[in-house]
C-alpha cells in the first residue's frame, strides 16, 4: 500500500470521479467497470499512467507508485481469474463460514444472489 496521504481536498476531488466508489484518507476503491476499462486498454496498448490521466485521474495526487501498484495487482487478478478476477470480492460475503444447516429459504436466497452475480458477469463478458 502507499505511504501517500490524500487531503480532504483531494479526497474530495477524488470522490467526483465516476470510478472512485470510496476514498479515505489512505486508499481508494476502484469501481470493477473501471477495472475492466483498464485491463481493455492495457491491452490494446497504452501505458497506466495514460489510462488513469484519460479517465479523470489526476496522477499527480494519486501517486505514480499507486497506479504502477494498481496495474500489477489488476494484471495478476486478470491472468488468474479473467474478468471475474477484477471484481470486488469484499462484495459477498466474508467472515467465518456458517457450521449450522441453512434453512430452505437461506438456500433458496443465496442461490438466487448467485445466479444474479454469474448473469451480472455474463453480460460484462458479452460487452
Amino acid at each position: 500500500m502507499s505511504k501517500k496521504v490524500f487531503s480532504e481536498k483531494d479526497q474530495m476531488r477524488l470522490s467526483k470521479n465516476k470510478y472512485v466508489i470510496r476514498i479515505s484518507d489512505k486508499a481508494i476503491t476502484y469501481a470493477d467497470e473501471f477495472k475492466q476499462l483498464f485491463i481493455d486498454q492495457y491491452m490494446a496498448g497504452k501505458l497506466p499512467r495514460e489510462i488513469f490521466e484519460a479517465n479523470g485521474f489526476d496522477v499527480n495526487v494519486i501517486g505514480i507508485q499507486r497506479v504502477k501498484d494498481c496495474a500489477k495487482r489488476w494484471k495478476k487478478a486478470y491472468g488468474k481469474d479473467g474478468i471475474i478476477g477484477l471484481t470486488d470480492s469484499r462484495k459477498e460475503a466474508s467472515g467465518r463460514p456458517l457450521k449450522r444447516e441453512l434453512t430452505q429459504d437461506e438456500v433458496i436466497a443465496r442461490q438466487e444472489a448467485r445466479i444474479k452475480l454469474l448473469e451480472s458477469q455474463v453480460e460484462l463478458l458479452k460487452k
